[in-house]
């Protein structure tokens, strides 16, 4: 296996005009607020005894609706242009479908209102894997009729918001939610069982579809696109080439392929066999429609080795590679273990446009970012100044250079969003990793920005890295 080769030296950088900076969250995330909003399937997940590291849960997070006023004031501050989160489904459908909730959408209302006010386009997605526990009840994404209950959602949402919001993602990483909710469990709702994966990898592509459908019905001028997380996949020689390939073929090409080719790989499904059984004909053109912008969500390349007993417990996630383990590679890490590998970011956006052409259309980093635990000085989780979280800003750097290397030669990319604006709660981990701009104190909620924030804000504002 090849190492990518050295970052060139550091040198000024300034992107195009009109790039669009942003930093990003998500609804279970920071919220809070239980009151009016119904279960979704990370509440039961976090009730699991060991489901979630220390036992944490959302019930609080960031009490971020409480405190919104506040935190939108911290984005201008911070110069932010554009603001990514999600809509929760069981805030504004407690039921999943049926009757909405006045409050849970007014809520939303005040958010954008207050975005609006402060010159920050509003960038929602509407599913950041907080599926209505009742619609999990009825089988949830494994269920065909997935497919409309989203795009039923997806309808009402455009009606209430498309006046004000122009760019809409549907989905963000598919992957994660259908093969660690389904195949290793290590997310909600924690199933191992590699048939529901891929029903679930299906249906939510088809109901991406059905969802752009019923959006644009509603309105023609909404800008539309989805939220994936690809990488590099790299295998010892233990483990092989085929095995490469079966896992770039779940992970990346089953949702390249499907959104912008308008088909699933014949590999692939020849891969899964009787698993992908669920898809039907005249599904893949379905989800096959016209995007005007997609998303790709960035952390690190993958690793993979031959699975032994000295892995661990544990299944793999790529279920027509189960021999799979990840391998620890000597490189720099972050805080959470993911290797540092910006060469991989450039490689990734230059293979995107090789792979796919015409049929790809602009792309909008939205996520990328890294676990570092530094705090307040000397104070550990309590209220200060003087976060030097140099780590953060040397990722940051490094990737957004990576972004304009590829933009250098000839990649479409608009825009680009931090993760995180705040720490907040960080799925199976809990609170433990945090991966904010801004450091979140959770027993006061006193929200401190880092070293970082005012780096990003200073390249948010200059549109240039120094």
């Amino acid at each position: 296996m090849n190492a990518p080769a050295p970052m060139p030296d550091r040198a000024p950088v300034r992107f195009p005009n009109g790039f669009l900076w942003g930093a990003a969250t998500a609804s279970f995330q920071i919220e809070g607020d239980r009151a009016g909003r119904g279960d979704c399937v990370w509440d039961a997940f976090c009730r699991r005894p060991g489901a979630v590291l220390n036992g944490d849960h959302g019930d609080v997070a960031c009490d971020h609706l409480r405190l919104m006023a506040d935190d939108v004031k911290m984005m201008a501050d911070l110069g932010l242009q554009a603001y990514r989160f999600s809509f929760s489904w069981p805030r504004v459908l407690p039921e999943g479908a049926g009757a909405s909730s006045a409050t849970g959408l007014a809520q939303y209302h005040r958010l954008v209102d207050l975005l609006l006010e402060h010159d920050i386009e509003p960038v929602p997605t509407l599913f950041h894997w907080d599926l209505p526990q009742a619609l999990e009840d009825k089988g949830g994404f494994r269920q065909r009729e997935s497919a409309w209950w989203f795009a039923d959602y997806a309808a009402l949402m455009a009606r209430e918001f498309g006046d004000r919001i122009e760019r809409w993602a549907t989905f963000n990483e598919p992957w994660c939610y259908a093969y660690l909710g389904h195949a290793s469990g290590e997310h909600a709702p924690g199933l191992r069982d590699p048939a529901s994966a891929v029903a679930v990898a299906h249906h939510e592509l088809l109901a991406h579809g059905y969802a752009l459908e019923a959006m644009r019905s509603v309105r023609a001028d909404l800008s539309l696109g989805i939220v994936i997380n690809p990488a590099p996949v790299h295998v010892d020689d233990a483990l092989g080439d085929d095995a490469q390939r079966r896992i770039d073929g779940t992970l990346n090409r089953w949702w390249l392929d499907g959104v912008l080719l308008g088909r699933y790989p014949l590999d692939v499904l020849d891969d899964l066999g009787s698993w992908a059984n669920c898809v039907q004909d005249g599904d893949e053109g379905q989800i096959g429609q016209e995007l005007d912008w997609l998303g790709i969500n960035y952390y690190n390349d993958h690793f993979y080795t031959q699975r032994t007993a000295a892995a661990g417990p544990g299944v793999s996630p790529h279920v027509s590679a189960p021999e799979s383990a990840p391998m620890q590679v000597d490189r720099p890490t972050t805080d959470i273990g993911w290797p540092i590998t910006p060469q991989g970011f450039e490689a990734l956006l230059m293979r995107l446009q090789d792979d796919y052409g015409a049929a790809l259309p602009p792309i909008y980093i939205t996520e990328n970012g890294a676990a570092y635990s530094d705090g307040p000085a000397g104070a550990g989780e309590g209220p200060g100044d003087g976060i030097d979280d140099q780590r953060r800003v040397a990722y940051y750097d490094a990737h957004l250079r990576a972004v304009a290397g590829a933009m250098d030669q000839g990649v479409d990319v608009h825009g680009y969003f931090a993760w995180s604006l705040m720490d907040n709660f960080e799925w199976a981990w809990g609170y433990s990793q945090r991966f904010g701009l801004v450091h979140v104190d959770y027993q006061t909620q006193v929200r401190t920005p880092k070293a970082s924030a005012h780096w990003f804000g200073d390249v948010c504002r200059t549109n240039r890295l120094p």
